[in-house]
């Protein structure tokens, strides 16, 4: 499956062109782009699974239906996003050890270790990264301020993948 940021830049370049409707198929997922008079629309599909919103990709109705606020942006927070995103050599990285299922608490009912805003030390357990039925608390590594948390929780995480922006 396509990284998130693969599918910003892919958002980006079809935003930029006069192109009206987009559709791609890799490694069975498929993602398809429409845009209607400046709003746009993107889904992404997993074979054999229903459509899945990619937050924080675009994703307005023309009909007005109720929408999941999480996924929904406007184009200029998206292209503020992609400027912002620019400015990260600055800011370190913390990733993911391994291939797992990202939680960022303890438990369901728990509160976050971190969120943006939050400061955190060498020692200071930012999330939990469960694979094959182990939990390993990733520490952060470094002492700084968690600038933006790049995964959600749940969400299935690569090795080397971003997780947390951090300022040192």
């Amino acid at each position: 499956m396509l990284k998130i940021q693969e599918i910003r830049e892919i958002i980006k370049l079809v935003d930029q062109s006069s192109i009206d409707e987009f559709s791609f198929e890799h490694d069975g997922s498929k993602i398809k782009m429409k845009k209607h008079s400046g709003e746009s629309e993107t889904v992404v599909r997993n074979v054999g699974s229903s459509s899945v919103p990619v937050a924080p990709v675009l994703q307005q109705a023309v009909s007005g239906a109720p929408q999941a606020p999480a996924a929904i942006e406007t184009d200029q927070a998206v292209k503020e996003e992609v400027k912002s995103e620019l400015n990260t050599d600055n800011l370190h990285k913390i990733t993911s050890p391994m291939v797992g299922t990202f939680y960022s608490a303890s438990s369901p009912e728990a509160e976050a270790f971190v969120k943006e805003g939050t400061k955190v030390n060498d020692d200071s357990v930012v999330c939990i990264v469960e694979a094959m039925k182990l939990f390993n608390e990733i520490e952060a590594e470094i002492k700084g301020e968690i600038v933006e948390v790049l995964a959600q929780d749940g969400q299935l995480v690569e090795y080397g993948q971003p997780l947390f922006l951090v300022k040192a």
